[in-house]
């Protein structure tokens, strides 16, 4: 049996598994991850739910986005193990890793657009490389996917055309293109004025509702946390300070959450700035 059809049958065998039962879509074991002397993820455990959407907030450097592309395979750890479904994906062939990525979605954090291409061309891109369908049909799948995110009639503008906003509307409809399981998200609002974040936000609620999707959220945003998160992880210093429901993480004890929440920087550091002015 050739890579390609061990992987897809990988993956429908794992669905009989108990962690299916528990309704499982990803799961990250034991993650260790360095750059050079810099630890940015040190003994990461998280499971991902189907249907839930985690969002995943902390300061900056403190290794949201590295964890995000743990997950989609564009990284691999020093140490640890990153499942899909129960195939573990961290140690396989990128031939294999080619049959699990249309499962997944990605929305980078500055869209990722391919600005050579216009609107249509750039949400075809992932269903030509990874489907035989027909032109014809592909155009219908673009479309729907514009109507989606509220974009229809676009096709033939150039992504220099676009509003921020509408850029990350185009991406989110190229992230969808296959109809993922799990939809990543790293930053979707940064960059964008409070309305444009506002529907960002309607957007990420809206397919996780009409899609069922699962959805992973990296954001500094806490208007989004409110509007869109059904569980909530802090990272702080390479590890998981914070794990539980949107209304807990406003509620927690622990200082370092609370300042962050808050929007408040460590009160021995805001001191010493004062010092110097």
């Amino acid at each position: 049996m050739n890579d390609r059809a061990s992987t897809t049958q990988g993956l429908r065998e794992s669905r009989k598994t108990d962690a299916d039962a528990r309704k499982l879509v990803a799961r990250l074991v034991d993650i260790y991850k360095r750059f050079g002397p810099l630890i940015v993820l040190e003994g990461i455990n998280l499971d991902l739910v189907a249907g839930q959407t985690t969002v995943i907030i902390g300061e900056s450097g403190s290794g949201k986005s590295v964890l995000l592309n743990h997950l989609v395979r564009l990284l691999k750890p020093d140490r640890g193990e990153v499942y899909f479904h129960e195939q573990r994906i961290d140690n396989i062939s990128e031939r294999q890793l080619s049959e699990i990525r249309p499962h997944m979605g990605f929305l980078f954090q500055g869209s990722a657009l391919f600005d050579s291409m216009n609107v249509g061309e750039n949400i075809a891109f992932p269903i030509v490389e990874h489907t035989k369908r027909i032109p014809s049909e592909v155009d219908k799948i673009v479309a729907r996917k514009l109507a989606l995110v509220g974009l229809e009639g676009i096709q033939r503008k150039m992504p220099s055309e676009l509003s921020g906003g509408q850029k990350k509307r185009v991406a989110l409809a190229r992230a969808i293109a296959l109809d993922p399981e799990m939809i990543l998200y790293d930053e979707p609002t940064t960059g964008l004025d409070p309305p444009r974040s506002d529907e960002i936000d309607a957007l990420i609620g809206k397919l996780q509702k009409e899609l069922g999707v699962t959805s992973v959220v990296v954001t500094h945003d806490m208007a989004t946390v409110r509007k869109v998160a059904d569980r909530v992880i802090m990272l702080y210093k390479g590890r998981f300070i914070f794990d539980g429901k949107r209304d807990e993480v406003f509620q927690s004890e622990d200082e370092r959450v609370r300042n962050f929440v808050e929007g408040r920087s460590d009160p021995a550091m805001l001191a010493a700035l004062r010092k110097g002015v």
